[in-house]
C-alpha cells in the first residue's frame, strides 16, 4: 500500500474546499451502501449528473479550471496554445456537419480529456482509441473526483472476493500503459478531511475502512 500524508482541512486549497462544499449540500456526494461496475460496495456515492443548476456549474467549471491550470503549470513539455474543446457524441452523425467529434477538430491535438469518476479505466481506454482515430494524442486526464482504490483482482472480478493483494489503481495502470498524465480536481482523501472538519464520525469510519481495504499501491 501506498503512503502518503493525509490532507487535513487547512492544507486543502479554497477550490477544493468550495467544489466539496457544493458536492455535499447539492447530494452530488452521497453516503450510504452502492455497488459500483466494479461489483465492490462503496460507502459513498459522486453522481455528477447531479451539477444540474448555474450555481453547481459555476462551482465545477472553476475547480475544473484550476486544476487544468495547475495541471499544465506541472507540465511545461505540454504544448500550452489557444485551448480549443470539443466532445464526442454517442452516437456518430451521419448528416450535417456529420462524425463523432462536435467541437474542434482532434487531428493534430494534444488532448486534455475532462471526465467525473474514473472506476475501471475502460472508458479511458476507449477515449484515448477514439482520440488517436481522430488523429488526436491524448496527452492527460482531468477528473473531478479520484478514488484511489486499488481495481480489482481475479477473485474479485469472478466471484466477489478481494484477495487482499495490493494492485494499481485504473489511473496508475493507464498511466504506465499509454505515457499519459493524470489528476483530480479532489481525491477520498480530501473528501475525508472535509467530513473530518464537520464532524462526520460515522461517515468518516467507513471511508477509511473502505479506503484501508481497497487503497491503490500507486
Amino acid at each position: 500500500m501506498a503512503a502518503s500524508t493525509q490532507p487535513t482541512i487547512s492544507t486543502i486549497p479554497a477550490y477544493k474546499i468550495a467544489f466539496l462544499q457544493s458536492c455535499l449540500s447539492a447530494n452530488v456526494l452521497t453516503f450510504g451502501t452502492y455497488t459500483l461496475k466494479s461489483g465492490r460496495q462503496s460507502p459513498y456515492f459522486f453522481n455528477a449528473g447531479s451539477f444540474h443548476t448555474s450555481t453547481l456549474l459555476s462551482t465545477i467549471s472553476t475547480a475544473y479550471a484550476h486544476t487544468i491550470i495547475s495541471f499544465l503549470a506541472s507540465h511545461p513539455s505540454i504544448p500550452k496554445p489557444d485551448i480549443l474543446f470539443g466532445f464526442n457524441r454517442k452516437e456518430v452523425k451521419d448528416h450535417g456537419e456529420g462524425g463523432g467529434i462536435v467541437g474542434a477538430s482532434l487531428k493534430g491535438k494534444n488532448v486534455l480529456v475532462i471526465d467525473d469518476v474514473i472506476t475501471a479505466g475502460t472508458a479511458m481506454r476507449e477515449t484515448i482509441k477514439l482520440v488517436a482515430k481522430e488523429g488526436g494524442k491524448v496527452v492527460g486526464f482531468v477528473i473531478a473526483l479520484d478514488r484511489v482504490e486499488k481495481m480489482p483482482g481475479p477473485r474479485e472480478k469472478e466471484e466477489g472476493i478481494d484477495d487482499g493483494e495490493p494492485r494499481m489503481s485504473a489511473i496508475g495502470q493507464i498511466k504506465q500503459e499509454f505515457g499519459v498524465q493524470a489528476t483530480s480536481i479532489v481525491t477520498l482523501d480530501d473528501l475525508i478531511a472535509m467530513l473530518r472538519s464537520k464532524g462526520g464520525e460515522g461517515d468518516i469510519e467507513r471511508l477509511e475502512e473502505y479506503r484501508r481495504r481497497y487503497m491503490a499501491s500507486d
